[in-house]
């Protein structure tokens, strides 16, 4: 009886709670950082043996490498996933494979199982049925472990729709793909046009900051290459601990990786064939840089992946009463409707304000019966917490917030750990930054070359990304974004009246590279 009376406390304390104009939030500033194509149960799921009450594995789960054939070989999901190379299946197709074992999606909830099929599929050998059904112990991702035990796990928060990186990413920000249920790298490098969070978070005269690496994927948002956003772009190894020690970040932070895997620099997105290693040293530093910060006390670290990256998952999707965000229907053959979502994904959410060792289930029915956590989540809370005045699209007025959370308690934690626990080196080689560029690298290379403005100089460059190895396309990015903000940058001393900085000419773009590099 007095179990069931503590899990039901519980569970209202975790119950989202509006925020009343008498009742505001102790978070001032809430810093994103969303890795990349990792499940729930792939990174976290047998956390569940730290603490039971998460919704993860135990071994039992499996699926069969033929959904038609009940002879096929078994796959159990096991805990010896160490480096993962080649990259599983995650494009719409193959998601909806694995979700639903076939072509036919009726079934209510999703099997779940064409996981292992689909991955059998890409090579015609169990090798990578075996990489999808595996994942990490938790003292192979320390960081996480501590992080779990420490804050707050998500074990029911999903990609918001059932496709690849840019279309998950878009919805982060914007509630909506506007459409998109791939990465079509020409729509990509134009920009996608929708209303975004920054510009909510800019009317309502808080302040926000992008923390890049290679290149900001962010800038996939048409809108924020406008010149008046120019100076919200910075260097992260440049900018990002010097603000944080200052106690200058801004309301809305956004931490981006690096994307683009070399011998000098790593890449830290966790997106494979990248070392997990890697992404778990930029967990932690991110987060001991915040702890650290006189800012800590007002902050709330969000941490999840864009999608599952094509690795096992054993909850449902949902595919009911998922509302579409803006009626937009999906290209032809597949006319998807905006209706269901992704396959669940790791989210820890980490701030004073959270009880030690949180699990969060669901939004229990809020704001609406059918409501579930993911990505659009993220501006739906940053719209409560900030109290702005209106919604992106029905997708986040649908999604379930997570404001609660820091609701829980009357002052903040003194005992949260000062340093992470440091992770253990999976990979046993170096990066392979001879390689030629990969797919989702290519598409960070289309926006690239409309950064530098090679679009306007020459055709249209799709060619690019496949000509140039990791390295190659690591110095051309950089050289793109550096030039893109001191293109901006001199436009604005100069009183340029564009809207655009990738509308200006190139002659401003040339003029510009001779302008010292100066962003703070």
């Amino acid at each position: 009886m007095a179990t069931t009376i503590s899990t039901l406390i519980l569970v209202l304390l975790l119950t989202p709670i509006p925020l009343t104009q008498s009742q505001t939030s102790p978070i001032k500033t809430m810093v994103v950082l969303v890795m990349e194509n990792r499940s729930f149960d792939h990174m976290l799921g047998w956390m569940k043996k730290l603490n039971p009450e998460i919704n993860g594995v135990d071994g039992s789960e499996s699926n069969q490498l033929s959904t038609t054939d009940p002879n096929s070989q078994r796959f159990f999901f096991s805990n010896q996933s160490v480096y993962v190379d080649p990259d599983p299946g995650h494009s719409f197709q193959a998601i909806r494979e694995q979700i639903f074992g076939s072509d036919n999606t009726s079934a209510d909830p999703p099997p779940m199982n064409g996981f292992a099929q689909q991955a059998f599929s890409m090579d015609n050998t169990t090798t990578m049925s075996g990489d999808v059904m595996n994942g990490f112990e938790p003292d192979m991702v320390a960081v996480y472990k501590a992080l779990v035990s420490e804050f707050a796990v998500f074990d029911r928060w999903f990609a918001s729709i059932p496709s690849s990186t840019q279309p998950n990413r878009l919805y982060v920000h914007s509630g909506t793909s506007a459409g998109a249920t791939s990465n079509i790298p020409a729509k990509l490098a134009k920009g996608y046009p929708q209303r975004t969070i920054f510009e909510n978070i800019d009317d309502a005269g808080k302040s926000f900051g992008i923390y890049y690496q290679n290149i900001p994927a962010t800038l996939f948002y048409r809108n924020l290459r406008k010149l008046k956003y120019v100076s919200k772009f910075h260097p992260y190894d440049l900018s990002f601990k010097s603000h944080a020690r200052q106690g200058k970040l801004p309301s809305y932070v956004v931490v981006e990786q690096r994307y683009v895997d070399t011998k000098i620099a790593p890449a830290n997105d966790d997106h494979p064939s990248h070392d997990v290693y890697q992404g778990q040293m930029f967990v932690k530093e991110v987060y001991e840089t915040l702890r650290a910060s006189p800012q800590w006390n007002e902050t709330l670290l969000v941490i999840t992946y864009d999608e599952h990256g094509g690795f096992f998952d054993h909850v449902a999707t949902p595919v009911r009463g998922v509302p579409s965000p803006d009626g937009i229907v999906g290209p032809a053959p597949f006319n998807f409707q905006f209706d269901r979502l992704g396959v669940r994904v790791p989210t820890i959410m980490v701030s004073p304000w959270i009880q030690k060792g949180t699990v969060v289930h669901g939004p229990n029915g809020s704001p609406s019966p059918t409501s579930e956590y993911e990505h659009s989540s993220i501006p739906a809370t940053v719209k409560k917490i900030f109290n702005l005045p209106s919604f992106l699209t029905k997708r986040d007025e649908w999604a379930g917030t997570f404001d609660g959370i820091v609701q829980t308690r009357t002052e903040p934690r003194t005992d949260c750990p000062v340093i992470l626990p440091t992770p253990v080196k999976i990979r046993k080689t170096g990066p392979k930054e001879n390689a030629m560029l990969s797919e989702f690298q290519q598409e960070l290379m289309q926006l690239a070359a409309v950064l530098k403005g090679d679009n306007i100089l020459t055709s249209y460059p799709e060619k690019i990304g496949k000509k140039l190895t990791v390295k190659q396309g690591k110095e051309y990015m950089e050289d793109a974004v550096k030039r893109f903000i001191e293109a901006g940058l001199y436009a604005k001393k100069m009183g340029v009246d564009e809207d655009h900085i990738v509308q200006m000419r190139p002659s401003l773009t040339t003029r510009s590279s001779k302008t010292p590099y100066r962003n703070p």
